[in-house]
């Protein structure tokens, strides 16, 4: 070979060389900046340095501080109602709490207890991470489907992005460049440029897929891990309506790439388990956490680094009641489960699995009946369910709906939220329980398959009242019957003027909505023992109707975060309830209203409630049913 030949071949091995190099180069920068590891929001956090760990207490309205060297706790400080995802910020000993009901991010000093400032926000924030420096954190808001960026010095929202819908899960990657969402009806995982707040990837599951309300990353490898719920509509039995999942996502792949559910109840044939609520992994990246709120279960499993597997069985533990929290400790020695419904976090030892303490966060704040009524409503255990898929919760978290239809055998039924049934009693879109003891019937039947909680006689539904003839059924009915209405995101200034224009619609004669949708909660649903329902054309919607025509009258407060509406729930948007399904002019006349007319009425809906309705209904001598 001459001298020429020979090193016209070395330069080109040299340039191939350099090509391969720069995109193994270019390959690793990818995956360090999608695969970097950084916090996940959850309902409990732990320092940077790992001396004290927080956590948020729903139902105290309070912020926990422990100190984990002594394993005592610190102090319990108000924040605020039904707080919920709580983050330190960078490696300092200060906290973003994200309060619920109140619409406010809360700052505070671990250390003293100190409240250093609030933020306010449009409506329900949920998550919480910071950023590695602690100078910004990033809040989810489940309604109405954004991230808001908060300065942490100032305390002041920099910026607000609307990337998705109902919006709960969020995690930050060490470059401080990317955010993950999850939305909480759909499971659909964003990842979001932080630089630009723009969404520059998704990743879609079934439909079925749901209350999906945590993502965590793994330290070493792209992926990322969201427990949920599989919502099966057309299925009206326990053992095929809800399943319990765990979906990894591989960050490197796009829309419809690389999302895998991994089915709980059957992992590893261990016992079924209900509600998968929060997952954590070891910082080694070796062990995945996942807690089960529905059968009060832990799983602890292996991570394979196989893209194929993912996840191997390696351990199963009973826990409290309701788990909803797990964090590993920095230096892996240690884990917490945080059991909300016995208001305590317990230690254990990663090598053992043995519990090392019981640390009380909190007192209970609810009182004993009510308590128990919430621990049965949140069980997927005997006597409540006998085949430990579903709980009332798995539809009704924390009295909210779950967003789907479902396929009854009475017809199509859409999820209603528990706010204000205590006021607007008998229930159901058909009227057919007239009390929370009639559930009884439920809890017995092909949905849940549990023993029951009433021994003896059960009356039937708008029978002899079922009330007082079982402690535990009326626990379940006096915790049911404590959910409330927030007020209207969309009224915080008071009624806008399309709004007011929209009142004086919806009030007036030429409508008639108020004939029925009357009194302070906007139903002619009252608990008075009479039972009052209408044919307002809907039941033509669904060929399967068993119970229709006449229907319940549901009050009108909080329709601005509930769709879909109407019982079948076709409506996907108020207008097309007052619109496309309201046949003949039976669900008010709205067939002559102008598109501004209706978009006016629109916006008055959406402003409900824009006031509190208790002291109206107290004044009318109206009565709240409390169990």
């Amino acid at each position: 070979m001459s001298i020429a030949r020979s090193g016209s071949a070395i330069r080109s091995i040299i340039r191939r060389a350099r090509i391969v190099v720069a995109t193994a180069s270019a390959w690793l920068l990818m995956f360090v900046h999608v695969a970097s590891a950084g916090q996940s929001n959850s309902l409990m956090d732990i320092s940077s340095d790992g001396k004290l760990l927080a956590c948020s207490n729903r139902d105290s309205g309070t912020v926990s501080v422990v100190d984990l060297e002594t394993q005592q706790k610190l102090r319990e400080v108000r924040v605020g109602k039904h707080p919920e995802g709580v983050s330190f910020l960078g490696e300092s000993h200060n906290l973003a709490v994200a309060i619920y009901d109140e619409d406010t991010v809360v700052f505070l000093d671990a250390d003293t207890g100190t409240r250093l400032g609030e933020t306010d926000v449009f409506d329900e924030p949920y998550g919480v991470v910071s950023n590695s420096d602690g100078t910004r954190v990033f809040v989810t808001l489940d309604y109405p489907g954004q991230v808001v960026e908060i300065d942490t010095e100032s305390y002041k929202s920099l910026r607000q992005f609307s990337e998705g819908q109902f919006l709960r899960g969020i995690a930050i990657a060490n470059d401080n460049l990317t955010l993950y969402s999850t939305e909480f009806y759909s499971g659909r995982v964003r990842r979001i440029a932080i630089d630009s707040g723009k969404t520059i990837d998704q990743w879609s599951g079934p439909s079925s897929d749901n209350l999906s309300r945590q993502i965590t990353l793994h330290p070493q490898r792209p992926k990322a891990y969201l427990p949920h719920i599989r919502s099966r509509i057309t299925a009206a039995r326990g053992a095929g309506s809800i399943f319990p999942y765990v979906t990894v996502v591989d960050t490197r792949a796009g829309e419809g790439k690389r999302r895998r559910r991994i089915p709980m109840d059957s992992f590893n044939n261990r016992s079924v388990t209900a509600n998968p609520w929060e997952t954590a992994v070891s910082p080694d990246g070796s062990t995945l956490y996942i807690v089960f709120s529905g059968t009060d279960d832990l799983i602890i499993a292996n991570v394979i680094d196989d893209d194929y597997r993912e996840l191997t069985f390696r351990a199963f533990a009973n826990l409290g009641h309701n788990p909803r929290a797990v964090r590993v400790a920095p230096d892996g020695k240690r884990f917490y489960i945080y059991n909300a419904l016995d208001f305590e976090v317990v230690v254990y030892d990663v090598t053992t699995r043995r519990p090392l303490a019981r640390i009380a966060v909190t007192e209970n704040p609810l009182g004993d009946e009510v308590l128990q009524g919430k621990r049965l409503f949140y069980s997927a255990l005997q006597p409540m369910v006998g085949r430990r898929w579903i709980s009332c919760s798995s539809c009704h978290p924390d009295g909210q709906p779950d967003g789907r239809t479902w396929h009854n055998p009475e017809g199509l039924r859409n999820t209603q939220s528990f706010a204000g049934m205590a006021w607007t009693h008998p229930i159901h879109w058909s009227a057919d329980r007239d009390e929370v003891q009639d559930f009884e019937h439920t809890i017995r039947g092909q949905l849940m398959q549990g023993r029951g909680l009433l021994k003896g006689k059960l009356n039937p539904p708008l029978g002899t009242s079922n009330r007082g003839l079982s402690k535990s059924l009326d626990a379940l009915a006096a915790y049911s019957n404590t959910h409330e209405f927030t007020l209207s995101p969309y009224a915080k200034n008071g009624l806008s003027e399309a709004a007011q224009r929209g009142r004086k619609l919806f009030l007036s004669t030429q409508t008639g909505c108020a004939k029925c949708h009357s009194g302070p909660f906007l139903t002619d649903s009252l608990p008075n023992g009479e039972i009052v329902r209408h044919d307002v054309g809907t039941a033509v919607d669904d060929p399967d109707e068993k119970l229709g025509p006449t229907f319940d009258t549901p009050t009108m407060l909080g329709l601005y975060r509930t769709a879909p509406y109407l019982h079948h729930g076709k409506a996907q948007t108020l207008e097309e309830a007052l619109t496309t399904y309201n046949h003949d002019d039976k669900h008010g006349s709205t067939s002559q209203l102008s598109k501004p007319q209706v978009a006016d009425l629109v916006e008055f809906l959406k402003s409900l409630p824009y006031e509190d309705p208790v002291p109206k209904a107290k004044a009318a001598g109206l009565t709240k049913i409390t169990n």
